[in-house]
């Protein structure tokens, strides 16, 4: 399972970046993992092979990928559920999975039609970098979920 972990803009803050790395790493245990800051929606949507022009569709489509947005109005998960829903995609579906965090003001409805899946990390609006991380989390727990590690306790 190959999974992208992208964010839309720079990190600013050095603790987040070092977050970051550590759940990459983490995850890379159990699945080919990269994450990649881009500079907007549109190189978002590039990278996902869902580029707006039909020129750039035909460039990517060897590229495509499944499109998983996080938007407060997306699907909630426990992470029991969420590693459910990563281990069904794994053993199905042989495309690239891209987990998007978004600018902080949200995800255009460009992107929402390009997404295949919407996903809330819950009911509170979190910092975009902070999104990043604790969905870096998620991911890294569902796969510990999956292979039964003593990391998710179940409670």
């Amino acid at each position: 399972m190959k999974i992208k972990i992208a964010w839309i803009g720079r990190t600013k803050e050095p603790a987040i970046q070092a977050l970051t790395d550590e759940y990459l790493k983490r995850i890379s245990r159990y699945a080919q993992v990269e994450g990649q800051a881009v500079r907007d929606e549109s190189a978002l949507l590039h990278l996902c092979g869902r580029a707006a022009s039909a020129k750039a569709s035909k460039t990517t489509s060897s590229g495509k990928s499944t499109l998983v947005l996080l938007d407060a109005r997306g699907k909630q998960f426990t992470s029991e559920e969420f590693a459910r829903f990563l281990g069904d995609y794994q053993d199905r579906n042989p495309l690239p999975l891209v987990f998007a965090v978004g600018p902080a003001d949200g995800f255009s409805k460009a992107a929402h039609s390009a997404a295949q899946h919407t996903v809330s990390l819950g009911s509170m609006t979190l910092a975009h970098e902070l999104a990043r991380v604790v969905l870096l989390e998620q991911v890294y727990r569902a796969f510990t979920i999956l292979k039964s590690h003593p990391y998710h306790s179940g409670h």
